[in-house]
């Protein structure tokens, strides 16, 4: 099972991106789909989250700025990013609870950077 991220770049503030993370190999199930980000020199924090089927959930700092969606039948999550804020520059990680044939367990994407400048 590959968790594969894309869509980072940078951005001027005030700015939108959009991340992709896609879940391949053999799977079976795919329940829990979140971002979180590592800022320079800080720890990573969970930026947002969503279950299957449940009600999405945003860190405070980027409530109505970010939009968690997800596509099932591909396996793919997304988050929208508007309004970014220099503050928001981080290393971007996408992370699944991926049940294959004989095991679930918790999956990283690589990792995107997003740069946002003032």
């Amino acid at each position: 099972v590959q968790l594969q991220a894309s869509g980072g770049g940078l951005v001027q503030a005030g700015g939108s991106l959009r991340l992709s993370c896609a879940a391949s190999g053999s799977i079976f199930s795919v329940n829990f789909m979140g971002w979180y980000r590592q800022p320079p020199g800080k720890e990573r924090e969970l930026v947002t989250m969503t279950t299957k089927g449940g009600t999405p959930t945003y860190a405070d700092s980027v409530k109505g700025r970010f939009t968690i969606s997800r596509d099932n039948a591909k396996n793919t999550v997304y988050m929208q990013m508007n309004n970014l804020k220099p503050e928001d520059t981080a290393v971007y990680y996408c992370n699944a609870l991926i049940t294959n044939l004989t095991t679930t367990d918790y999956y990283w994407g690589q990792g995107t950077q997003v740069t946002v400048s003032s």
